[in-house]
C-alpha cells in the first residue's frame, strides 16, 4: 500500500530561502536548462552529479539568466536516463543526497538563480513500487494507478496506439494477462490519471519539492497525462499533414492523428488542480511540454488561458531541422499570437531532445560564429520566455558517436537513420587543458569530443570578443529593456532575408531589424523616427536613410509609439 507523506507543518530550511515578492517573474525569464549527467562530475565516476552543479553555478549566473532548469535526477533505473522515475521524492545516489539538493537550492538563491526541476509525472519507471503492485493482481490497491486493458479476441492489443519509442503502445503483462499502456518504453507504463488517487499521490509529490524550495517546474509530456477511457483507435494521418518535429520521420508513430492517446480535455481539470497547489507557494510557475505536431499551438492556447492552468509551455516550433529564416519567424509568432492569445510561449533552440541548432543550422554557414550570434539576439527579442540549453552559450555543435558509444535506447532503436540524442548530451567542456575537458577525473558516461575543446569555457573567458561573451552581452541587453521580457509583439516585416519587428509596453517601443543572410541587405529607414540603442555586435550602421544590415547583422531602435 503506498504511503502519501504528511507534509510537515514548519516551513523547511529549502523552503525559508525561496526569493519572494516577483509572482510575474516567469514571464519573460530566460532559463537555463542543466542535463545534469553531463554538467560536472565531482565524485569521479564519470557522471555529472548535484554538487557538481553548485560548483558551476557562478558561470551560469555570470550569464544573466533568471533560473535553472535541472532535468530529472531522481531514483530511477535510468533506462531513459532519469525519465523513467522509480521514486519521486529520492535523490539517485549517482546524483547524490537530498541534502546536496538543497545546498544547490540555497547557492543558486543567493546568486539570485531560481530553482525549476523536471517533474516527470505521466508515467513511471515500471520498477516503481506502484507498479510493481499493480501488476500483482487485479484487485490490489495500487490495481488501478496505470492503465490496464484486455486483449481483442485474437490476443493483440487492445487498439492501434503506437509508441513514440517504436511499435505498439501497450505490453502484455503475463501475471495479470492484460495489456498496459506505455507511450515510450515498455519499461515506462503510464499512470490512469482517471484515478483521483493517482492525481492526489502525484500532487503529495510535486508539495514535498516545493517545501524544499524548488521555484518552479518543467512538466514533462504534459499533454500526455489523459488517455481516452473508450481506448478508440487513432486515426491515419495524411502523408501531407506529417512532420518529424515530434518524432523522427523514421518512426510509424508520425503515421497517425493522436486524438485519444493524448491531448484529452479531462487534462484540463488536472491543471487546475496543479496550478491551486502552485499558487499556495509564493512566486511559483510551471512550464509544460506540449509534444504535439498537428494541435500544439492549440493545446498550449488551452493550458495557458485563464490564469489557473501552467503559466506557460514549452514550445517545440524551433527545434526542427527548418531552417530558420524570416517568414519562419513571422509565421510561428503569428500563429502563436492567433491561436493562444492569452497564452505565453517559452522558446527554445536547442535542448537534451534535438540535435543542437549550432549543428542544425550553423554549421552550413561560412560565418557559423555569426550566425550563432544573431541567433541568441534573436530569440531574446522575441515574445516569450527562453529556455537556453547548457554548452549552446559555448557554440558546441552535435557530437558525432560511433554506435558503440551510444547509451539512449531511442538511437539505438533507430539507428542509423536516427541517431538518437546522446550527441547532444554529451559533457559540457570546462577546461581544455584538463582530462575530459574538466568534467570529470574519470572516463565520462559519453565521450568529450575532441572538436568541444577548442569551445571551453575557459578558453572563452579569455577572449573579450568570444560567443561566450556575445552571450552575457545579449542578455544584458535584454534584461536593460522590459520591452523584450514583458512587451508584446508586431512583425513588421519578413523578406526572404530581412525580419522586423517591434515590441511594446507601456507606450513606448523598440523596432529590430535582423539580416538572416551572409549578404550586406539593405532596407530604408526614417531616422527621425528613432533613436538607435546599443546592441551586442549589432554589425550595421544607417546612411543617409539607408539601413545596411552586413551578414547576420542586427539594429535595435527606440520609437515613441505616437509617432507611429
Amino acid at each position: 500500500m503506498d504511503i502519501i507523506h504528511d507534509v510537515a507543518s514548519e516551513i523547511s530550511p529549502g523552503a525559508a530561502t525561496r526569493q519572494g515578492g516577483n509572482p510575474d517573474w516567469w514571464r519573460g525569464a530566460v532559463i537555463y536548462q542543466i542535463y545534469p549527467r553531463s554538467f560536472q562530475d565531482t565524485d569521479g565516476d564519470g557522471i555529472g552529479d548535484l554538487r557538481g552543479i553548485t560548483q558551476r553555478l557562478p558561470h551560469i549566473a555570470s550569464l544573466g539568466v533568471d533560473a535553472i532548469w535541472i532535468s530529472p535526477f531522481f531514483q530511477s533505473p535510468m533506462l531513459d536516463y532519469g525519465y523513467d522515475v522509480s521514486d519521486y521524492r529520492a535523490v539517485d545516489p549517482m546524483f547524490g543526497t537530498q541534502a546536496d539538493f538543497e545546498g544547490l537550492v540555497a547557492e543558486a538563491h543567493r546568486l539570485g538563480l531560481k530553482v525549476m526541476i523536471d517533474q516527470v509525472i505521466s508515467h513511471t519507471s515500471d520498477r516503481h513500487a506502484w507498479f510493481v503492485e499493480s501488476r500483482s493482481s487485479h484487485n490490489n490497491p495500487h490495481a488501478d494507478w496505470y492503465v490496464w486493458a484486455d486483449a481483442r479476441p485474437d490476443g493483440t492489443p487492445p487498439n492501434n496506439w503506437l509508441s513514440i519509442f517504436g511499435g505498439s503502445a501497450w505490453e502484455w503483462d503475463t501475471t495479470r494477462c492484460q495489456y498496459y499502456l506505455h507511450n515510450f518504453l515498455s519499461s515506462q507504463p503510464d499512470l490512469n490519471f482517471h484515478n483521483p488517487q493517482v492525481q492526489d499521490a502525484l500532487l503529495d509529490a510535486v508539495r514535498f519539492w516545493l517545501d524544499l524550495g524548488v521555484d518552479g517546474f518543467r512538466l514533462d509530456t504534459i499533454n500526455f497525462y489523459f488517455h481516452s477511457a473508450g481506448l478508440e483507435d487513432n486515426p491515419p494521418l495524411a502523408v501531407s499533414e506529417r512532420n518529424a518535429s515530434i518524432a523522427p520521420a523514421v518512426n510509424p508513430y508520425n503515421f497517425q492523428e493522436h486524438i485519444y492517446d493524448k491531448n484529452r480535455p479531462e487534462n484540463l481539470d488536472f491543471l487546475r488542480r496543479f496550478r491551486a497547489l502552485l499558487d499556495e507557494y509564493p512566486d511559483t510557475a510551471a512550464v509544460g511540454e506540449v509534444g504535439d505536431a498537428q494541435r500544439g499551438v492549440e493545446i498550449v492556447g488551452q493550458y495557458t488561458s485563464g490564469g489557473d492552468k501552467v503559466h506557460m509551455c514549452y514550445a517545440f516550433d524551433f527545434l526542427s531541422a527548418e531552417p530558420l529564416s524570416p517568414t519562419r519567424i513571422k509565421d510561428v509568432i503569428e500563429a502563436f499570437e492567433a491561436g493562444a492569445p492569452q497564452g505565453w510561449s517559452c522558446w527554445a533552440f536547442s535542448n537534451h531532445d534535438v540535435v543542437r541548432h549550432a549543428s542544425r543550422w550553423a554549421d552550413r554557414m561560412s560565418d557559423r560564429d555569426g550566425f550563432l550570434r544573431m541567433a541568441i539576439t534573436l530569440i531574446l527579442s522575441l515574445r516569450g520566455s527562453v529556455c537556453l540549453y547548457q554548452g549552446e552559450e559555448l557554440g558546441l555543435g552535435e557530437a558525432v558517436l560511433s554506435f558503440e558509444d551510444l547509451r539512449d535506447p531511442y538511437g539505438i532503436r533507430f539507428w542509423p537513420v536516427f541517431k538518437g540524442r546522446d550527441g547532444c548530451r554529451t559533457p559540457m567542456v570546462w577546461n581544455e587543458l584538463q582530462p575530459n575537458a574538466g568534467f570529470s577525473t574519470a572516463r565520462p558516461w559519453l565521450p568529450v569530443p575532441p572538436e568541444h575543446l577548442h569551445l571551453a569555457v575557459a578558453t572563452q573567458d579569455q577572449n573579450e570578443d568570444s560567443l561566450l561573451a556575445h552571450y552575457r552581452a545579449a542578455l544584458a541587453c535584454r534584461s536593460a529593456h522590459r520591452e523584450f521580457a514583458k512587451g508584446g509583439i508586431e512583425i513588421t516585416g519578413a523578406s526572404d532575408v530581412v525580419l522586423s519587428f517591434r515590441r511594446t509596453l507601456d507606450g513606448e517601443a523598440i523596432r529590430v531589424w535582423f539580416n538572416f543572410s551572409e549578404e550586406v541587405a539593405e532596407e530604408a529607414i526614417d531616422m527621425e523616427r528613432f533613436e538607435r540603442l546599443d546592441a551586442p555586435d549589432a554589425r550595421s550602421e544607417v546612411d543617409g536613410g539607408v539601413l545596411r544590415l552586413q551578414p547576420f547583422g542586427s539594429f535595435f531602435a527606440r520609437e515613441k509609439l505616437t509617432q507611429g
